[in-house]
């Protein structure tokens, strides 16, 4: 039986991208969510942060379609994570290293991706129970930082986020990235109204920058 955690992990061994949706509005949500499903993206984040992502969330996982991993992230509280996984979410992420939310998404059985930047936070999230830990705000220190950190925690799945440039991405894979975050660079305006054919042409860009 196919279960929330192979979900993910099966969504980013295929691609090792997290699309994260957050705007001023979800109204465009599905659409956005369906244009990267189609370029071959596998994973996307509905961001709490987001007027009306909960309610988004709802509609697109009653019909989401099969091999797309459907996420919550900007989760700060137990109270948010009963909240997404009730509206659907496979996984959860936080911002920052939550451990009561950890602890709320191993009762609720998900997945948590924990956010963390030091190497005593992204321990602490690791044996919290995170499923994986997210390196945020990834950009400050680069892929540099990464590998220095991977270097005495090379068994804790690392997922830079935060200011990744497309250009970027294959970096953060080489410097050791089980997969990555990316939002403004890949969504652009998109949420907001932009072009679907421009997202598309971004995801198929980043798609090919790391060789899938």
């Amino acid at each position: 039986m196919t279960t929330p955690h192979t979900g993910l992990r099966a969504a980013l061994d295929a691609v090792p991208v997290i699309a994260i949706l957050r705007s001023q509005s979800a109204e465009r949500f599905a659409e956005v969510t369906d244009t990267l499903r189609t370029a071959g993206i596998r994973a996307a984040e509905f961001t709490l942060t987001t007027p009306g992502a909960l309610d988004a969330l709802r509609e697109y996982a009653a019909d989401a379609p099969p091999g797309l991993a459907l996420g919550a992230g900007t989760v700060t509280t137990p109270a948010d994570a009963q909240r997404a996984v009730e509206a659907g979410a496979a996984y959860l992420i936080t911002p920052t290293t939550c451990t009561d939310v950890i602890a709320e998404a191993a009762r609720l059985e998900v997945p948590v991706l924990a956010g963390a930047y030091s190497p005593t936070e992204i321990l602490t999230a690791w044996r919290a129970g995170a499923t994986m830990v997210k390196l945020f705000p990834a950009a400050t220190g680069g892929p540099e930082y990464l590998r220095a950190v991977r270097a005495p925690l090379p068994d804790i799945p690392l997922v830079p986020t935060g200011g990744i440039g497309l250009a970027d991405a294959p970096a953060y894979l080489a410097a050791g990235a089980a997969a990555l975050g990316i939002g403004g660079p890949l969504a652009g305006d998109a949420c907001e109204g932009g072009d679907l054919t421009a997202l598309s042409d971004r995801a198929a860009a980043l798609l090919h920058r790391i060789g899938r």
